[in-house]
């Protein structure tokens, strides 16, 4: 099977299980150029054999851990289905145009808060929020465009992994490795 349908096909599962609140969750592992690794949780936002897709500040200390070393993870555990999915590869950044259209497709308050939020930067709790005060002001009843420090990035697929559940740990664990002459999968021991 190929492993872009094999997501879907997860992650559409995840997607119709109530017990995992939001199935587009996942954790993005990066590193800095000194190789020293750190994770966080991130939205997929799209995932297609084009890439996988999360959008954050470029300032970020994730968005200069890309900028810096272009390799990351993706790591999605749907622990109610006893399924996990491991994604590794290079990322780049998307167009403009590709983050401006998902940018204006945000609700207002979040659009408001990439203004508000200069991430990853001390901050305080009613610095924060006159920052967001500040911003609302200035973007009072008109379009509010996409901050130039704010956009996407896309996963380029080079292995992924799905890993099933298996009674008495005999789990399944199946790994897709990308080569010049397209995908092999190999059954991996538990």
């Amino acid at each position: 099977m190929d492993p872009f349908a094999l997501f879907q096909q997860w992650f559409s599962t995840a997607q119709q299980d109530p017990r995992l609140g939001d199935a587009s969750a996942c954790t993005l592992a990066s590193a800095s150029k000194e190789g020293r690794p750190s994770a966080r949780m991130v939205l997929l936002k799209e995932a297609s054999e084009r890439g996988f897709v999360f959008y954050t500040n470029y300032g970020s200390r994730k968005g200069q851990e890309l900028s810096n070393n272009p390799w990351a993870a993706l790591c999605f555990y749907w622990w109610s289905l006893g399924r996990q999915v491991r994604i590794e590869g290079r990322v780049e950044l998307l167009s403009p145009t590709e983050s401006d259209a998902y940018f204006a497709s945000r609700p207002r308050q979040s659009q408001l808060g990439a203004w508000a939020s200069p991430q990853s930067q001390p901050c305080t709790p009613k610095l924060l929020s006159r920052r967001f005060a500040a911003v609302s002001r200035e973007f009072a009843e008109q379009k509010i465009p996409r901050p130039a420090f704010w956009g996407g990035w896309r996963l380029l697929a080079e292995r992924l992994e799905f890993w099933q559940a298996g009674e008495a740990r005999l789990h399944d664990r199946q790994c897709y490795e990308r080569f010049a002459t397209g995908w092999r999968c190999q059954q991996l021991f538990p």
